[in-house]
């Protein structure tokens, strides 16, 4: 009997994680100090999602729930990093509607994931797999998502600016290595403050930390937490996902450069989370006083 209730945990947490665990949306809050942000910015926020994969969803009301948490978080920015999709630009269409709802008084910016790309389903011909990217990419535009495909903009607040720069997926391994950051960042100067909006953290890893450019700040996704493991803030943060990526949930910093690494808003595979919750995650930037 002792052994059959041990094992009817995990299976248990495993039903929750489907059931309740998979659209048990935490907003996640962190203020961040440096010394050179502009004055105007002091103070700025920023909502960052990740990882939305809209072909796995199966339930409006919460999705139309979590826009509302988004939208009370009343952000000067919203970014999303990557993912839109599992595989087809289609899967998205129910959702448009709810998802241009979301509002930030300075707009809403994006960049590709490994997924949106259209790479791990088959495909009759390369025009289609081509044409599949582009409705993608219109579908963005339409719910009032900006895509930076190695690119930039500024963000400016009266002589204050600074740089918001996005490049399309670059991850290691046998990931998509379409990410191009010195394209990204033409026309902006290395002391210049930066947000580089990247997919993969392992792009952060392996290019972005050691490059000539000093980055402020990288936003990312991809590793979902696993959607599985143990967090207890203070105390323990752990998944399986850590033995595959250093950085893989939550701020790190690294000389002098952090990464927000989101745990991600939907889910892929495992049609569920246990542990590592769907994140929406709301970063302030401060000026760090000299006294």
């Amino acid at each position: 009997m002792i052994a059959m209730g041990m094992a009817a945990i995990p299976f248990g947490a495993l039903l929750y994680g489907m059931y309740k665990g998979k659209y048990n949306f935490k907003v996640l809050k962190y203020s961040l100090e440096f010394d050179d942000l502009p004055d105007a910015f002091d103070g700025y926020q920023i909502t960052q999602i990740s990882d939305v994969h809209s072909g796995s969803f199966d339930n409006k009301e919460k999705i139309e729930y979590a826009m509302d948490l988004i939208n009370e978080q009343e952000s000067d920015l919203i970014l999303f990093t990557g993912d839109m999709v599992n595989n087809k630009a289609e899967e998205m269409l129910p959702w448009k509607d709810t998802f241009s709802r979301l509002r930030a008084k300075d707009g809403k910016y994006s960049v590709l994931g490994n997924h949106d790309y259209g790479d791990y389903v088959p495909w009759e011909t390369e025009e289609l797999k081509k044409a599949n990217l582009e409705d993608l990419k219109n579908i963005q535009k339409e719910i009032g998502f900006e895509l930076l495909l190695n690119e930039n903009r500024y963000l400016q607040k009266g002589t204050d600016k600074i740089a918001l720069v996005g490049v399309e997926n670059w991850g290691r391994g046998g990931f998509k290595k379409a990410g191009d950051l010195k394209k990204a960042v033409e026309g902006i100067s290395n002391d210049e403050f930066k947000i580089l909006m990247s997919h993969d953290p392992s792009h952060w890893e392996d290019i972005v930390v050691g490059d000539d450019y000093h980055y402020h700040l990288t936003l990312s996704g991809h590793t979902h937490g696993m959607q599985f493991g143990i967090e207890i803030p203070g105390w323990v943060k752990w998944s399986p996902v850590k033995w595959r990526y250093t950085y893989w949930a939550g701020i790190y910093k690294e000389m002098g450069q952090y990464i927000n690494v989101n745990r991600g808003f939907g889910f892929l595979g495992y049609p569920g989370r246990v542990g590592i919750w769907p994140e929406i995650t709301v970063i302030t930037l401060k000026k760090k006083s000299l006294t």
